[in-house]
């Protein structure tokens, strides 16, 4: 039986690490190797309003395996025989299902929304991971490249 508290242990803190290495970044100020060494385009405007929204987490097949797996053990120590292979399927099935929310739940993000008037007068919205603090009638400078646009100061 201890065994398989120490299983399980070692199975939750292996999905904690695979989850934190699978979230990415949408940060301002993090850029992408292909990004790098590109030319950019960068406009300025002066920040209408931001707005604090969230990124929704990753929903990779990685948090509903290693939950399945996790379920799958847990499941298996309930009865003997036909029981405990019983329990070990509605463990994995519900352990799958725990591991697909965990994992979009711990890699959900605070972002902003950051509207901004361009020098042209026209106004764009952009949404960046909230890493870097904005506020109404900042000047502030778009970087763009290949579609992806990034506020900063």
């Amino acid at each position: 039986m201890k065994n398989h508290h120490l299983v399980k242990t070692l199975l939750i803190f292996l999905i904690a690490g695979l989850l934190n290495a699978c979230a990415s970044s949408n940060a301002g100020d993090v850029y992408s190797r292909d990004e790098a060494r590109k030319i950019q385009t960068v406009r300025k405007g002066i920040v209408e309003s931001v707005r604090l929204v969230k990124l929704e987490g990753t929903k990779s097949p990685i948090g509903t395996v290693a939950g399945a797996a996790v379920g799958g053990v847990a499941g298996s120590t309930v009865g003997n025989g036909k029981g405990s292979a019983i329990g070990a399927v509605i463990g994995a099935v519900a352990g799958g299902l725990a591991g697909s929310a965990i994992e979009e739940a711990v890699t959900r993000k605070d972002a902003y929304e950051i509207t901004v008037k361009l020098d042209n007068g026209s106004l764009i919205a952009i949404v960046q991971e909230a890493t870097e603090k904005f506020s109404a009638g900042d000047t502030v400078r778009l970087i763009e490249n290949g579609g992806i646009t990034r506020v900063s100061h």
